[in-house]
């Protein structure tokens, strides 16, 4: 059987069109690949974005819901950020998406208790953010190579304000108002309860709640709307805006029968390892715990700031040898850089580095000597 000779391929306005579609395709692809570089066809990306819909964020540690350890949640499990490019461009885009106004800081290390476990994971090694974006889901980021939990990450964002304790000796005690479309007003008791005023002192960054009440004498009454909240809370919630649902709206209430809340001090002080309670190692009390102060910055002003806030007279000028027989103290060092001038009421008034963060070790505690 004779084969014959292959002729050429049937014409059709499609099939002539075919070399031309071919050509310019070729051409295309190799201005692309001319701009580009190679990298576009032969290498990965390092950084893509983080997360998805079912992410989620939040900050452990701190005195409110607005500060803390950033950690991430991933398939139902709670990890954190290493902290190394953190700044504060990543912090501010923590903040907003917690929906906690400006970022103040960001914090690396430590800072946050009670420390993390060290079997939770560390999902991210480096986030980059512009400060821009609405949610670290937008963010470019690096994977987790490299990093211990001595080097997580964290924020302080300016808390918003919406409930405040008013007319009370301290700062964690007085009347309860909360802000409500954008007017400051008191509290009905026929809302309250003490599971509230758990909350309202863990949301101000206080201690623990100690009483509430029904206040108080004329000099303390409010002047503005009293707020109603069909709602109650269990004494767990971070903020008052997190107990089950209710709206606040204007109550019927009067004066009366406004709400009045104590909280412990946060900024307790004392004098440890003296003849009286008077003279000592500098303590103060920081989240339940008692911790020290290292003397770096510190100064004579700094000794009458605790002598007048211990109701114990003038200090008295001591060489650092007296100051030492006190002893070191154990556990944390919560201040440093304590520079107070001489003024103020209380040491919490005196600008220091953040709590917890320190570059001392317990042969630096601050000893102090009043004269009463």
């Amino acid at each position: 059987m004779t084969l014959a000779a292959p002729g050429p391929p049937p014409t059709s306005d499609f099939s002539s069109a075919r070399p031309a579609a071919w050509l310019m395709a070729l051409l295309f692809s190799l201005i692309l690949a001319i701009c580009t570089g190679p990298d576009l066809l032969d290498a990965q990306p390092r950084s893509h974005p983080f997360g998805g819909s079912s992410s989620r964020v939040r900050v452990v540690g701190g005195d409110h819901r607005c500060e803390g350890r950033v950690e991430l949640q991933q398939d139902g499990k709670w990890g954190t950020v290493c902290d190394d490019g953190w700044d504060k461009n990543d912090a501010a885009v923590v903040c907003r998406e917690l929906g906690c106004g400006a970022v103040k800081r960001a914090i690396s290390g430590t800072s946050f208790g009670p420390l993390t476990q060290e079997d939770q994971k560390i999902f991210i090694q480096e986030f980059k953010c512009s400060g821009m974006e609405e949610s670290l889901s937008q963010c470019e980021r690096e994977d987790f190579f490299d990093c211990t939990h001595e080097e997580d990450a964290g924020v302080v964002c300016g808390f918003p304000q919406t409930v405040r304790l008013v007319d009370g000796p301290k700062r964690c005690q007085g009347r309860v108002e909360v802000k409500h479309q954008g007017e400051w007003g008191s509290v009905c008791k026929a809302s309250w309860s003490f599971a509230a005023a758990k909350v309202v002192c863990r949301q101000l960054g206080c201690g623990r709640a100690i009483l509430t009440r029904k206040c108080c004498n004329k000099a303390t009454q409010g002047q503005g709307p009293i707020w109603l909240r069909k709602a109650s809370c269990s004494g767990k919630e971070i903020s008052l805006q997190d107990c089950p649902s209710g709206v606040w709206e204007k109550s019927n209430c009067t004066h009366d029968d406004d709400m009045w809340v104590e909280c412990e001090d946060p900024f307790e002080l004392q004098l440890v390892g003296g003849d009286d309670r008077c003279s000592g190692r500098l303590e103060v009390l920081h989240k339940g715990e008692w911790g020290t102060v290292c003397d770096d910055g510190w100064g004579e002003e700094a000794d009458q700031v605790v002598c007048r806030q211990l109701s114990c007279g003038d200090p008295l000028s001591l060489s650092a040898k007296f100051r030492r027989r006190f002893g070191p103290g154990v556990g944390r060092i919560w201040l440093d850089d304590v520079a107070c001038s001489g003024k103020e009421r209380s040491l919490e008034q005196c600008p220091h580095r953040f709590w917890g963060q320190h570059d001392c070790s317990h042969t630096e505690d601050v000893a102090v000597v009043c004269a009463e």
